[in-house]
């Protein structure tokens, strides 16, 4: 039997949902066949779709190839003008059992060939649970997904519908499993996490979940969370910074700019005075808490004033961990039809963004030098650090487990120990 192979494409729940897929296949029997699991992100993450497909099809001609994810979501008919595509299947359909037992009896038709439909029907998170995705030390558990916010640049709510929670038993006894089976740390994901509960009975938030988890899974050493919207962070969620030392002082925040204007432009639900109060109560709550953050460079409008208050943001909450995104048209968005930024312009702004970013890693690894911190080994020679930070030591580890080390120096974008 010739295993399918997975060529996965953006954020970390569409490599998780991968590995929901991998299983999926396999328990259907399929064979000789490749599948790429495509983002929409933005205008070049679709051209690269496109690219890896045709290098795919040269690598493996006589494979079946299968177009999923969010960009076959979003614009099929782009996959399935390729000569190089046998199937595209959306995102709803590339969770369930059928579509993969479909795939596998060898049935492609003028249907078939095409599997997408009306992702904002969708009310139910998909029941695939992984127990395991990551490393050996580290499980990503998806709690959500979906988005019920319409930013103006953003083509991913019409990728992955609106939002849908999975509920806390469910996600406790997920939890549980892994932590029966080694692992050491587990990371809550989603599209819109801190929209999580909001789709369920009494309407939960995000913090109540997280003391829920850790209540009832007192063996749990580590939980992290992944990028959250900081406006919708709720008061259990706060307490859980300032009282659970298990919950990992490190938060990604979706930002994405620093002036207010662009921000309503973007119609984001917060101004860059709620980004900056937030981050200093995190940080007066837990002072080792640590930052990233998306933001854009470059969207439409954008002035340089208006672009320096990005720069200024990312010192003014002490960002440490940046993902900058030059600004790319999505056809389609509200943001493709306002007047464009230069493309040098927003070329030069995003390499801005990333030196002042780049500057803000070097202060926060020189801090570090001579204090102790617990590592989460990654393998035998590279942990993280309760803040994410990656940390290199000179002697062996054991994979998996917990390390307390001292930290003697630093290089480019790490620690040594």
């Amino acid at each position: 039997m010739t295993a399918p192979v997975f060529s996965t494409m953006g954020c970390r729940l569409n490599a998780y949902e991968s590995e929901a897929m991998k299983d999926l296949a396999q328990q259907a029997g399929l064979e000789n066949a490749v599948i790429v699991n495509t983002c929409a992100v933005t205008a070049e993450a679709v051209r690269k779709a496109r690219q890896d497909i045709r290098r795919l099809r040269r690598d493996h001609p006589d494979a079946r190839l299968i177009v999923t994810g969010c960009a076959a979501q979003t614009e099929p008919e782009t996959f399935t003008a390729m000569a190089e595509v046998d199937a595209v299947i959306g995102n709803t359909e590339k969770m369930q059992g059928a579509t993969w037992q479909g795939l596998a009896a060898d049935f492609i038709g003028e249907t078939e060939a095409l599997q997408v439909d009306d992702i904002m029907s969708v009310t139910e998170t998909a029941g695939h649970l992984i127990d395991g995705f990551g490393t050996r030390s580290r499980a990503y558990v998806q709690v959500q997904n979906g988005c019920d916010h319409r930013c103006t640049f953003c083509i991913i709510p019409y990728g992955r519908g609106n939002s849908r929670s999975v509920p806390a038993g469910v996600v406790v006894d997920q939890i549980k499993r892994l932590v029966d089976k080694g692992f050491n740390e587990v990371v809550l994901t989603g599209v819109d996490l801190t929209s999580w509960g909001a789709d369920l009975p009494a309407a939960p938030k995000l913090g109540d979940l997280v003391m829920r988890i850790l209540s009832l899974v007192p063996d749990l050493p580590r939980l992290r969370i992944s990028s959250i919207d900081s406006i919708e962070v709720d008061d259990n969620l706060m307490q859980a910074i300032a009282t659970e030392t298990r919950l990992m002082p490190h938060l990604h925040l979706s930002l994405q700019h620093g002036d207010d204007m662009i921000l309503k432009r973007m119609k984001r639900r917060h101004l860059r005075d709620d980004a900056i109060r937030f981050a200093q109560e995190a940080r007066r709550l837990r002072p080792d808490m640590t930052f990233g953050a998306d933001i854009i460079a470059g969207f439409p409008t954008e002035t340089e004033e208006m672009f320096d208050n990005s720069v200024k943001l990312v010192e003014e909450c002490d960002l440490t961990w940046l993902h900058v995104f030059p600004y790319s048209a999505r056809p389609g968005t509200p943001a493709a039809r306002m007047p464009a930024v230069q493309g040098a312009a927003i070329k030069q702004r995003a390499a801005r963004l990333r030196a002042a970013g780049d500057a803000q890693v070097q202060r926060h690894l020189r801090q570090q030098v001579g204090k102790t911190h617990r590592i989460l080994m990654e393998n035998p020679h590279m942990g993280r650090s309760e803040q994410f930070t990656e940390v290199h030591f000179t002697q062996p580890q054991r994979e998996g487990e917990i390390v307390d080390a001292r930290i003697t120096g630093y290089e480019t974008a790490h620690l040594t120990a």
